[in-house]
Parts: C-alpha cells; sequence; structure tokens
C-alpha cells in the first residue's frame, strides 16, 4: 500500500489536496500521476471522436476519383448523390459523431462522483475499441451501407464524452491554486489528440501497415495526376494497439477518490454501463430525427431543435430511469441548473470549446469544398454544378496546424488566466475572436465567387490558425473561470455541464457549414459565428470582467 493510502479497487482513503502539508507531502506525486495517464486516454479519445471528418474526407476523395466506390444512396430513393449533395452527406458522419459525444458528456458530467475516476476513464478508453475496430472493417469495403457508418461514428461519441469527466476527476486531484495550469494541461494536451489524428492519418493510410488484416488498399490518382494505393481503414486500426495500452495504463495506475460513491470495480462498471446506455437514448433519438426528412422544416432551426431533444431526453433519463443506488448520489448534483452563473458560463465556454471542437471537425472538409472546388464561370456566374480546382491546395499539408495550435496554446489560457483573472483574459480573447471570423468569412466569400480560389487560402489559413488560437486561449481562461464562481462540489459537476453543452459545437458547426455549403453561401456561417461570439463578449463583460461586476474573477 503506498502512503497516501488505497483500498482493494484503487480507491485513495485521504485527499484534502487543499491542504499544503498534505499536497506536500503526499497529495502531489498521486495528483501528477493521475494526470500523466489521464492525458494520453483523453488525446485518444478526441482522437477516435474526431477522426470521422478525416474519414468523410478520404471517402470523399475516392468516391469523387472512381464513382463507384462508396456511391451512397442514403434516404435517396435509391438515387446517388452527386457534388455539393454528397458533400453535405458526407458532413453527416462528424456531425453524428459531435451530436453523440456532445450528449454523452451529460451523464459523464456526473460520473466520476458516482463511478471512481479511475473506472470511469478505463472503460471509456475500452468501449472506443469498439469504432475503432469497427471502422477498420467497414472501410475495406466500399459497398458498406452508409447507415453502418453513421452507427460507427455514434459509437465514437464515447471520446467525446470522455472529456466532461476527464475534467471533473482531474478538479479533484489538484488545490485550486493550480486548476488553471492542470486542468489546462489535462484538455490542452487532451486536444491536441485532434491535431495529432489529422496529421497521422494522411500518412498511416498511404502503406498497408496492418498487413493481410488490414485488407487491401484503394487505387486513386493523387494531386500530382500520379497513380497511388492508399489504405483508408488504416484510420481506424491505427488507433486500435494505441487504446489497448492506454487503457490498460488507466487500470493500473489511477485512482478512486474518497469522497466518491463508487463501491468495488465491478459494481462502479455497472453503473458506468447503465449511465452510458442512458446517453445513447438521447443521442440515437436525437440522431434518427436528423438523418429523416421533415419537410419544408428550416434546415437551421432544426439543427438546434435536434441538441434539444438529445440535452432533455438524456437529462430525463437520468433523472427517472436510474436505479436508487446510483440516483441518491445523482440527484444532488441538479442542483447545477438552479444557479444562473451555470447557464451563463454554458454560454461562454460554447463560444470558446465549441468552437474548437466543431472547426477541427469540419476543416478537413471545409478546405476541400471551399478551395477544392470552382463554383463560377468567367463571368463570374454560379455555376449548376461546381467543378474540381486543378490549383487546389494539398490540404493534408495544413489541416492539422489549426487543431494543434489551439490544444497547445489552452493551458497557456490557464495559466494567463490564473496571472490575470479568467474573465479578463477571455474579454480580450473574445474581441480578437470576432475579428478572426469576420476576415475568415471574407476570404471565403472572395474564394467562392473565383475562378481561382487558391489565391485566397493562405490569408484564409492565416486568420483561421489565429481563430484557433483564440479558441485555446479561450478555453483555458473560461474553464479557469468555474472553480472560482462555484464551491469546490459544484464546480465539478459544472465544469462536466458545460463542456457537455460546448461539445455540441462538433454537432452545430459541421451542420451549418454543410447547409451554408448547400446553399452556394459558406461565408454566412462564420458570419452568424461571429455574431454569437459578439453576445459572449457583452455577457462576459457585465457579469465577470467589468469594474463592479457580480461576480468578478
Amino acid at each position: 500500500m503506498s502512503s497516501e493510502g488505497k483500498n482493494s479497487s484503487s480507491r485513495l482513503t485521504r485527499w484534502e489536496p487543499d491542504d499544503e502539508k498534505f499536497w506536500e507531502e503526499r497529495g502531489r506525486p498521486v495528483a501528477i500521476r493521475n494526470l500523466v495517464v489521464s492525458i494520453p486516454n483523453l488525446l485518444c479519445g478526441f482522437a477516435v471522436w474526431m477522426y470521422w471528418g478525416m474519414v468523410a474526407k478520404f471517402i470523399q476523395q475516392l468516391h469523387f476519383d472512381d464513382g463507384t466506390l462508396f456511391n451512397f444512396t442514403f434516404m435517396n430513393d435509391g438515387n446517388p448523390y452527386g457534388g455539393d449533395a454528397y458533400r453535405g452527406l458526407l458532413f453527416t458522419l462528424p456531425a453524428v459523431a459531435g451530436l453523440a459525444g456532445a450528449t454523452l458528456r451529460g451523464p459523464n458530467s456526473f460520473m466520476v462522483a458516482i463511478c471512481g475516476g479511475r473506472n470511469v476513464k478505463f472503460m471509456t478508453t475500452t468501449l472506443l475499441l469498439l469504432p475503432a475496430i469497427g471502422a477498420g472493417i467497414a472501410l475495406q469495403n466500399p459497398d458498406t451501407p452508409f447507415i453502418v457508418f453513421v452507427i460507427l461514428s455514434a459509437l465514437a461519441g464515447v471520446g467525446g464524452g470522455a472529456f466532461a469527466s476527464s475534467m471533473s476527476n482531474i478538479s479533484f486531484f489538484f488545490p485550486k491554486k493550480m486548476q488553471g495550469l492542470s486542468l489546462g494541461l489535462n484538455a490542452g494536451i487532451g486536444n491536441l489528440g485532434v491535431s495529432l489524428m489529422q496529421f497521422l492519418l494522411p500518412w498511416i493510410i498511404t502503406f498497408g501497415a496492418f498487413g493481410s488484416f488490414g485488407g487491401a488498399g484503394y487505387d486513386v490518382f493523387g494531386p500530382n495526376g500520379v497513380e497511388e494505393i492508399i489504405w483508408v481503414q488504416n484510420a481506424g486500426l491505427v488507433w486500435v494497439p494505441i487504446l489497448t495500452f492506454v487503457a490498460v495504463a488507466a487500470f493500473l495506475f489511477m485512482d478512486n477518490l474518497p469522497q466518491h460513491e463508487c463501491g468495488s470495480t465491478l459494481q462502479a462498471i455497472a453503473k458506468y454501463l447503465w449511465l452510458t446506455a442512458l446517453g445513447f437514448i438521447g443521442a440515437a433519438v436525437a440522431i434518427a430525427l436528423l438523418l429523416v426528412p421533415w419537410g419544408g422544416f428550416p434546415k437551421l432551426l432544426k439543427i438546434f431543435v435536434l441538441l434539444a431533444v438529445a440535452v432533455i431526453i438524456t437529462l430525463a433519463a437520468m433523472r427517472y430511469l436510474t436505479p436508487r443506488e446510483i440516483k441518491g448520489a445523482l440527484v444532488p448534483q441538479f442542483s447545477i441548473f438552479r444557479n444562473k452563473h451555470n447557464w451563463i458560463m454554458t454560454w461562454l465556454y460554447t463560444m470558446t470549446f465549441g468552437s474548437f471542437i466543431g472547426y477541427a471537425n469540419a476543416f478537413p472538409k471545409l478546405i476541400d469544398d471551399v478551395f477544392g472546388v470552382i463554383r463560377v464561370d468567367p463571368a463570374g456566374n454560379l455555376l449548376a454544378e461546381s467543378i474540381v480546382n486543378p490549383g487546389a491546395p494539398l490540404s493534408a499539408n495544413y489541416i492539422w496546424i489549426g487543431a494543434g495550435v489551439g490544444a497547445l496554446l489552452r493551458p497557456v489560457g490557464g495559466w494567463l488566466a490564473d496571472k490575470l483573472g479568467g474573465a479578463r483574459v477571455t474579454q480580450w480573447d473574445t474581441i480578437v475572436m470576432i475579428g478572426a471570423t469576420i476576415g475568415a468569412g471574407w476570404f471565403v466569400h472572395l474564394a467562392s465567387r473565383s475562378q481561382t480560389p487558391e489565391q485566397y487560402f493562405i490569408p484564409f489559413l492565416l486568420l483561421f490558425i489565429l481563430l484557433f488560437a483564440t479558441t485555446g486561449i479561450g478555453n483555458g481562461s473560461t474553464f479557469r473561470m468555474v472553480p472560482m464562481i462555484f464551491s469546490k462540489e459544484m464546480a465539478g459537476p459544472v465544469l462536466g455541464w458545460t463542456s457537455a453543452i460546448a461539445a455540441y459545437g462538433a454537432f452545430l458547426i459541421p451542420e451549418i457549414f454543410a447547409t451554408q455549403i448547400e446553399a452556394g453561401t459558406p461565408e454566412k456561417a462564420l458570419h452568424g459565428f461571429a455574431v454569437y461570439y459578439l453576445s459572449c463578449l457583452v455577457i462576459n463583460w457585465w457579469f465577470y470582467a467589468r469594474k463592479g461586476a457580480e461576480t468578478p474573477c
């Protein structure tokens, strides 16, 4: 038994990180060990959750190179999709992953107190093996029905839900004075999984890394017109050994805390699976409603209705369908919904993390859909059907940069908030965010109305990298505000809840881009986001940043 004391289920018997003597003598190495193991688990969760944007990009490349590959007719009366309609359909995969992941953050917000942090982290990473193996198998067959990819992308939502429980768990391990940095490291390096995935996958698909188990590759024409072979199935298979390793590490080296009523390991796993199933109920209903046509109902309004449906059903299921022994620990945490600052911080955190994860999810395909096609004739008139741009930038060289910058700057945002105050950092960050969004939208507009859209790519890319940077800094600063506003008991559930709602950015942003791309006006999506950021600027100033604010932080 280690000096901090454990029982047989890796549950610590004492934990008081704000007691300086305890922290220096016993707490620090335990907290650091849990953080070090938590980070790669969260990183893999983000990678598997977000790789559906890349999978959609690869499928689209194969299909437009050879129309017989992945020629989906899903919900289209047996007819194949073409052009922008096909591009819009494939946005469904990252959107479904985003919707499921965000919805699962609801139960994950409360899981740590019920199941224990070590148990939750181990089970989350283990479940992610299902979509990783499934995608590796499904992508080997170009005739795989689209609904199979929808189901697999929904299962990958487990990785998105993991963020809420991971951040809630780490918040308990460190004293208040270190919350900004510790949460920033966990989230920032965890978020880096998106960038590492976007960097890794274009390389790993270029060779048969898994032998006969990986199946045959696909013949395609590369950017220089040279025939090459790619193994898109490797996008899923590459994560299987990595997930297995970090899941075992979580089981062996992480701890449950004494204040968490998790019971034995088997009891905790059973409670985890039950709460995860409840989350999938809400996600499944919302995904089903997403896939079926709503007649003339406005598409943008439908997106927000689906979000509300997923949240309401999940919360209702957690409130009324949980066993008595789970409900006793769960229901008291629902008190956060009576606190107005919970809702205000949810609005603000959605601006930062929602934008980060949404842009990361949409960015790989957005570059191809804006700069990879020509939509106008020489006279500047819109074409009935867009054509491939021969001068398109090779998106694989750039797609990983934005998410990497945002993830790496998240700890910086937390550190700055520790030094300068979270509200002040958030205020200035939001101002830059608004400017970058408007600028990126302007260059998207110019590219969409040009026969040489690639000439606007570099200024667009630089502004988008700046936009990612502001989301990263804002992630750290807004998350730091939560422990300063709420008590220790409420901070964990609030951190989980705000991250849950913010994660719907992974669903909202790809879907909003899809509707505007189909309409031929992708810049309007960015203009709409800028208006929302302006509302956040005003709210943050009024409640937290101005002189004489109600709750300065």
